[in-house]
């Protein structure tokens, strides 16, 4: 273990926040039972949030950013894990309420970790990061709301972007008939080429809500909230079910309680930061059988750490497509 490494920490100053490289040691890091040598990170749309300061992900500082991390165990004392153990993190507060990622060097419970699956190599788990297990889990909860691929089409919202590609993917390797919405239609043949049958433009969707409008999917995964999400829903087919998981467009939902009680559908949340360890476990287990290896790495692209302050306000304005590995080393 080296006596000092590298990590991205935000800082508060007057006029808002700072985002620089230090030199830190492990008696710098927060309390945890485990010390993780991290290789890989990625970047997710709450890392831009964060490492931006567009919103106030951080909750103290100093904070070291990324929500997302993968490594081996240097040292524990928890039950969970031991030294040696190729180990992922994905949420529990990290960039937020515990230092994340975004370093050489990580402290955390034991119990936050998850077992690298065989079938991934770090990188590749951190291709699906946060934002492709927040797909693992939406697609879960439309499988326990009894949405088949025999109940109809799925839509994707938010699709060129890292939980939509994911979603993408899964969806059509367990059969679904895709339908992805974009705002970029540029990015139609890549959509395609990841399973969807259908492209949807953004301002299908994006604009005033009705109430009830045409049903056009069984099922839904929504990455964007807001009026997106209330037109989403007003186009769900009886007894369908709809997985919200982000709020690109807005926290907002200027919405009806019509397709509701009219048409019996369901609105699921999903909350990838302090999900349960066994929905973890699940979804990863699920992850390492259904995520077709090929199109991961066609939605992928690599950056090192020093790139990630650059690439924070681009994935905040849309222009990252698909999924960033960041190697912590770089």
């Amino acid at each position: 273990m080296s006596q000092t490494f590298k990590a991205l920490v935000l800082e508060k100053t007057e006029s808002g926040q700072t985002a620089s490289f230090k030199q830190l040691t492990v008696n710098d890091l927060m309390d945890g039972d485990t010390v993780v040598r991290v290789t890989h990170s990625t970047l997710n749309y709450k890392d831009g949030l964060a490492v931006s300061g567009r919103a106030p992900i951080a909750r103290k500082y100093p904070m070291i950013a990324g929500i997302d991390l993968a490594g081996v165990v240097e040292s524990t004392t928890s039950a969970h894990v031991k030294a040696g153990d190729s180990v992922i993190l994905n949420g529990w507060g990290a960039s937020e309420s515990h230092f994340g990622g975004y370093a050489e060097q990580a402290r955390v419970k034991g119990e936050w970790l998850v077992p690298l699956p065989k079938a991934f190599s770090a990188a590749e788990a951190m291709a699906i990061g946060t934002a492709g297990y927040t797909s693992m889990l939406s697609v879960m909860a439309l499988e326990d709301l009894r949405v088949a691929p025999t109940s109809g089409p799925a839509l994707v919202t938010g699709a060129a972007g890292g939980v939509g590609s994911v979603a993408v993917a899964l969806l059509k390797t367990l059969g679904y008939t895709v339908i992805a919405s974009t705002g970029r239609p540029e990015e139609a043949d890549y959509l395609k080429g990841l399973g969807a049958s259908e492209i949807v433009p953004r301002a299908e969707l994006s604009g005033e809500p009705r109430a009830l409008n045409k049903e056009r999917w069984a099922g839904a995964i929504d990455s964007v909230g807001s009026k997106t999400l209330a037109n989403v829903l007003s186009m769900t087919k009886y007894g369908g079910a709809v997985a919200a998981c982000g709020l690109a467009q807005g926290m907002d939902l200027p919405g009806s309680v019509a397709p509701f009680i009219l048409r019996g559908i369901t609105l699921t949340g999903i909350d990838s930061v302090m999900c349960p360890r066994p929905r973890r476990l699940a979804a990863w287990e699920r992850l390492a059988r259904d995520m077709d290896k090929a199109k991961l790495a066609a939605m992928t692209v690599h950056a090192g750490l020093s790139d990630v302050p650059r690439l924070a306000p681009e994935i905040l304005a849309g222009k990252v497509r698909g999924r960033v590995v960041v190697d912590i080393a770089k």
